[in-house]
């Protein structure tokens, strides 16, 4: 049994740690499901539910019965969701690559302490090594500090991919198992 000296310690503990106390902190936190929208079903979003319908009744084909049709709209759905997914990755990474100031904020700590070891007369540099050294990254270069400075993004919008993979996987057995 717990006493109720812990009970007081864990109540005092859970109150402390609820969350954002800004108003600023709360605002942040609010649009953290806002990301990419991607968590959000197909259904909530008109023009998708259009495409679903539209895919799933090339799906069913024209003759299906209600199971059938029902079968193919989750196929139709993860389908959708699987092409969203996709398409927010795609622009997610054009989006940094077009940026041409992009650098990621690890890269931009270490121009920083660098700047300020130059400032400070610890490091000498010559005024065109120094341009090469805080210019942004370009080409491979780029890429590779994107994917690496954008990892755990880029891992949310992977772990979105695989679900809704598995389920068009799951709906289509489902489908071929209900046509046979």
């Amino acid at each position: 049994m717990t006493s109720n000296r812990k009970i007081k310690s864990n109540r005092a503990n859970a109150r402390a740690s609820t969350g954002p106390k800004t108003a600023q902190g709360r605002a942040r936190a609010a649009r953290n499901a806002l990301r990419h929208a991607l968590s959000l079903p197909v259904c909530s979003n008109p023009v998708l539910s259009e495409e679903v319908e539209t895919l799933a009744r090339e799906i069913a084909g024209t003759d299906a019965n209600l199971q059938t049709q029902e079968l193919a709209r989750r196929v139709a759905e993860a389908q959708i969701d699987l092409r969203r997914v996709r398409c927010a990755r795609h622009q997610f990474l054009s989006d940094a690559l077009s940026n041409e100031h992009y650098d990621s904020s690890a890269n931009v700590r270490m121009k920083v302490k660098v700047a300020t070891r130059i400032l400070r007369g610890k490091v000498h540099m010559s005024a065109e090594d120094f341009a090469k050294f805080v210019a942004p990254p370009k080409g491979l270069e780029k890429l590779a500090i994107i994917v690496s400075g954008e990892a755990k993004q880029l891992l949310a919008m992977d772990r979105y991919e695989r679900r809704a993979l598995s389920r068009r996987k799951i709906a289509i057995q489902a489908l071929d198992e209900r046509r046979l």
